[in-house]
């Protein structure tokens, strides 16, 4: 079989503009799934990426990794997927398969290296281009079943956003009887608020001021506050189990773990480009523990998404066309969205 040409959007190095291009994805081996691109969600790491902002970066590239589509053809000995099935891909498309968090279901953190969905190596050394893009060839361990009950347009970030932010609160279980806090009211926030909330959690919202509370609350949050405001630090001393920081900026660290309990744990999964600091007594003095998690595995996405679609919980969403990716980008940059850009694919 030839390999297979597509439609991409491109950056031909750090912070160009994009271009509409053409590319050809590999030809089917007997487990991949070729995925006619719907819908692809805008996550900031795209953006850090493209913009050279983690170093690393493999240019050309074709960003995105919030893909939801339609299957188009199956390889040989593809056994979970037929032509019309509603698929997504997420933040990586293979792994090692024989390490032990592989075969625990934590592919991401495979020890040969996960490969990403783009700006990656793949295990022949080839690139990978990500779903800014009308077509994509991925092995069938790596592709996902969208329910019925969620919009294939909301469905993609959910990809990226939904299982950086479900994964996090599974394992430190947020539930009944836990107090979470959510820092940050944007396209991850707003995601962890609806899926703290379905979890059973009694969630509070930290945002820099209080022009979101009234959606905040819409979403699902019990209490909001401004962290602008000096008195929240003093009034919410202590009391949270586990705090989920959302956001890409750096923040004082000590003022936010001052918030937790005894043994309760600050997890980021925001990656700001500078580091943080803190005091290491802001640990000690409360037991507390600072963490980070990423995404999630396969069979963890695949069950983030059937509880989204249990519990009705959906991405807010900006639908656009592929020539207004660029502006997209700066508008994340000046936080212009409510809460997530998603490309039209069809427009490429």
């Amino acid at each position: 079989m030839c390999k297979i040409e597509t439609k991409v959007l491109s950056v031909a190095s750090a912070k160009a503009p994009f271009e509409k291009t053409t590319m050809e994805r590999r030809e089917l081996r007997p487990h991949d799934v070729l995925i006619e691109i719907q819908y692809s969600g805008i996550c900031h790491s795209d953006i850090h990426s493209a913009h050279g902002e983690w170093g690393g970066g493999m240019f050309p590239m074709v960003p995105g990794h919030e893909i939801a589509g339609v299957v188009a053809a199956v390889g040989a000995e593809v056994t979970k997927f037929a032509v019309g099935d509603r698929v997504g891909v997420g933040c990586f498309v293979d792994s090692c398969g024989e390490c032990e968090y592989c075969l625990s279901g934590e592919e991401q953190y495979c020890t040969k290296g996960v490969v990403s969905t783009y700006n990656s190596l793949d295990y022949d050394g080839n690139p990978t281009y990500g779903g800014y893009s009308q077509k994509i060839v991925v092995t069938e361990g790596f592709v996902v079943r969208i329910p019925d009950g969620l919009p294939m347009d909301a469905a993609s970030p959910l990809l990226c956003a939904g299982i950086t932010t479900f994964s996090p609160l599974k394992h430190w279980k947020a539930g009944p009887g836990k107090k979470v806090a959510i820092v940050g009211m944007g396209g991850l926030g707003h995601l962890a608020i609806q899926f703290a909330h379905a979890l059973g959690a009694e969630v509070t919202v930290l945002s820099r001021s209080l022009d979101k509370q009234a959606e905040a609350l819409s979403f699902g949050a019990d209490q909001y506050f401004a962290t602008s405001d000096k008195e929240t630090f003093k009034s919410l001393a202590g009391r949270f189990d586990l705090i989920l920081n959302t956001v890409s900026a750096n923040l004082p660290v000590d003022a936010y773990l001052s918030l937790l309990r005894v043994d309760g744990t600050l997890v980021n999964v925001g990656a700001p480009s500078e580091r943080d600091q803190y005091h290491v007594f802001s640990l000690i003095m409360g037991r507390r523990s600072i963490a980070g998690s990423l995404v999630g595995g396969i069979r963890e996405t695949q069950e983030m998404l059937d509880f989204a679609a249990e519990h009705g919980i959906v991405p807010q969403i900006e639908v656009i066309s592929a020539d207004q990716v660029d502006e997209a980008y700066e508008r994340v940059l000046k936080s212009d969205v409510r809460y997530r850009f998603v490309i039209d694919i069809s427009t490429l």
